[in-house]
């Protein structure tokens, strides 16, 4: 909740800085987001090159499409460890940044002057694809965060799963391509997203596996804290609407996105890379925290629908599987999650 509520103020100090134009603790968090953007992008060029690799071993006969999917998974895997851990050290900037922003001890702008929140994209362009403005195809990278939950028959298990506990996260990169060119409403926004989907159960409760259930059981250990875990590689896809007006400067027209309202309607399809569930507890005076790997019966996949809707960078984010998380359960449970989504040019 520490970190949740961390993240949130991040946001908010994101969007109020468009007003109040605190260009110094902008530029910091800018800096922060081009270092994850870095990260994704370092560690999904590593990961497509390792998976080409593997795709010239099996079509040379050198090992079977088994050995081949296993592999890929495992590097999969390995890279979403990699990426966490690296995305971890720049999200403890971000906290400290915050906590420098409350103490005061970062530098005020004049409240006459106002800035915005537009990073550059390349302004004018005369190329083939593009007619002045950004260029037809831009990328941005993407953070949201917010609570996450389950749903069963279209209610929702607030009941079972912690309502303000339960949280998911995603960071990625995507692209976003312009889809007529003298037309600025259309957009195709399309990329790679590594999606965390956190829930915590209520009344003592853990997961325990029986074969082909994973049932909710009441813990013999009195629990503090009762976590469960998995981590996507996802790629979504969108159709954009965005709302952005063309501008008009000696006889030339200009076109950029994310300046005015927009939203975006699509879905994501993607693998999953690592399940865990963490419990911590207290004996004697000491406390203990346990992680425990496994797949948990959760289904390899992941698919479903997500929708959003916002003004220039900022928007609210839905999104809901349409696959259940466990592959055979009675009981078909299906994540769904509503939080902020940040689009960074």
């Amino acid at each position: 909740m520490k970190n949740f509520t961390v993240y949130l103020v991040i946001l908010v100090f994101l969007f109020v800085s468009k007003v109040l134009g605190q260009e110094t603790f902008e530029s910091r968090a800018r800096e922060i987001a081009n270092k994850i953007e870095k990260i994704t992008k370092e560690e999904k060029e590593a990961l497509k090159q390792e998976i080409e690799a593997i795709n010239v071993q099996l079509s040379e006969g050198k090992i079977t499409q088994e050995v081949a999917d296993k592999r890929k998974k495992e590097l999969a895997e390995a890279r979403a460890v990699i990426i966490e851990e690296k995305v971890t050290l720049a999200q403890n900037e971000l906290n400290d940044l915050v906590q420098q922003k409350v103490d005061g001890k970062i530098k005020e702008q004049d409240s006459d002057t106002k800035y915005s929140l537009v990073f550059h994209r390349n302004d004018k362009r005369t190329d083939s694809d593009s007619i002045y403005g950004e260029k037809r195809t831009t990328s941005q990278f993407v953070f949201a965060m917010g609570l996450n939950n389950m749903m069963v028959d279209g209610k929702l298990q607030d009941s079972k799963y912690s309502f303000m506990g339960s949280h998911f996260y995603e960071w990625g990169l995507t692209y976003n391509s312009r889809l007529m060119k003298n037309d600025n409403l259309l957009h195709a926004k399309y990329g790679l997203s590594l999606m965390y989907n956190n829930i915590r159960p209520n009344d003592n409760r853990s997961f325990v596996v029986n074969n082909d259930q994973t049932n909710l059981e009441v813990n013999a250990v009195h629990l503090n804290e009762s976590r469960f875990r998995n981590v996507y590689l996802v790629a979504p896809v969108h159709l954009e609407f965005d709302f952005s007006k063309p501008k008009y400067s000696d006889g030339q027209t200009y076109f950029k996105t994310h300046e005015s309202f927009r939203f975006g309607i699509g879905g994501y399809a993607g693998i999953n890379v690592k399940s865990k569930q963490i419990l911590k507890f207290e004996e004697e005076d000491l406390k203990y925290k346990t992680t425990i790997k496994g797949d948990y019966n959760v289904n390899n996949f992941i698919y479903g629908l997500s929708s959003y809707v916002g003004y220039k960078e900022v928007s609210l984010y839905l999104k809901y599987d349409l696959n259940p998380l466990f592959k055979d359960n009675l009981v078909e449970e299906k994540n769904i999650s509503l939080g902020l989504r940040l689009d960074l040019n």
